[in-house]
């Protein structure tokens, strides 16, 4: 068997390297999986420019990536679904216990829940990484392995929009036209949304929205007053929205996605940005509107992979850049400077194709 495991490993702040990891052997209910496109998250660029993401602090090396699809080439010994030669998508985040959170549904709130590149888990940016096979999904024919890969952002727009209750006829405001809020985009779509709005900063992340379906774009400036940019959505709407949904993690949008929704509307803050966040609670509090939180997503993967296999979602314009995994540090380096919206490293040395 091939020894090579090239692996893309964060050491500490700012140190990202490339180096060989052993490869691993599948437990009895994992499979070992030969990684083909994993994309560059925005919070793998986040821990390598800063060594944590909020409370989770990296203390050991770690191998970053969850965005991710491969190939089965070995199976545990009590793994029945899958077998070597399927082609799977990964979800990277799997429990370790059947606590409360597992029996009601929402494993993804377990305090120990395991997740790829999130200290001390390592990813999946490598050749060859195993994996539990319960959270390894079979992809159709017709999904290319960049699809599969791409599942993991679309499951978190589609988190986000069942937390926001988006459905037939919705409008809705989406805030960040960056790869969150674009697959939020795709998910209020998909899921029903009659009329989508969304801001950036950034023109051509606004054309990419509008050629991914959205009906209105918001182009803002830094020094925008909330109230009134809150203003702007309503009168582009005709109404005030529904629901906010917050890809940025920026105060100022937070403020605005709050002053924008209507009273008994919902706003689901998505990105992160600091820790403390003044935002009119007040206002919300008066107005009943709901401030629901979204911590990644579960129970998304099936509901990702028939939306795509049935063409209704198309994440195929995301990918703007893609890279072989040796040339993973300059791959992030683009990341970092946001060229482009969604960067794919290509970790089969053999298979370079979508």
């Amino acid at each position: 068997m091939d020894k090579d495991n090239l692996s893309v490993v964060v050491h500490s702040k700012g140190d990202l390297r490339l180096e060989q990891r052993p490869i691993p052997e599948p437990g009895p209910n994992e499979v070992l999986l030969q990684m083909h496109s994993v994309g560059i998250c925005g919070s793998d660029v986040h821990m390598w420019q800063n060594g944590r993401i909020g409370d989770f602090v990296l203390k050991q090396p770690m191998v970053l990536g969850h965005e991710a699809s491969g190939r089965v080439v070995k199976v545990g010994s009590a793994v029945t679904h899958l077998k070597a030669g399927d082609r799977v998508a990964v979800e990277p985040g799997v429990p370790r216990e059947v606590d409360e959170f597992f029996k009601s549904g929402h494993y993804n709130l377990s305090p120990s829940v395991f997740f790829c590149s999130c200290p001390p888990d390592d990813g999946t940016l490598c050749r060859y990484y195993k994996h539990n096979a319960n959270f390894c999904y079979k992809l159709p024919d017709n999904l290319t392995y960049e699809e599969g890969a791409l599942i993991e952002p679309l499951s978190v727009g589609i988190h986000a929009c069942r937390r926001a209750g988006v459905t037939l006829g919705s409008s809705v405001f989406v805030c960040g036209a960056g790869p969150i809020g674009l697959v939020s985009l795709l998910a209020t779509k998909a899921m029903g949304a009659s009329q989508v709005i969304i801001s950036d900063l950034y023109s051509d992340r606004l054309a990419k929205a509008k050629e991914m379906g959205a009906d209105f774009l918001l182009h803002v400036k830094k020094e925008d007053e909330p109230k009134e940019m809150a203003k702007k959505v309503e009168g582009m709407l005709g109404c005030m929205p529904q629901i906010s949904i917050e890809c940025t993690g920026v105060q100022s949008s937070i403020q605005t996605a709050i002053y924008a929704a209507r009273s008994g509307g919902v706003v689901v803050p998505v990105g992160f940005g600091a820790e403390m966040t003044t935002v009119p609670l007040l206002n919300a509090a008066v107005r009943e509107v709901d401030i629901r939180g979204v911590f990644r997503y579960c129970n998304t993967w099936p509901v990702a992979i028939s939306m795509l296999a049935s063409k209704k979602v198309n994440v195929k314009p995301l990918v703007t850049h893609r890279f072989p995994l040796e040339q993973a540090v300059e791959a992030f380096e683009m990341s970092r400077q946001r060229l482009g919206v969604k960067v794919i490293l290509k970790c089969d040395k053999n298979d370079q194709n979508p």
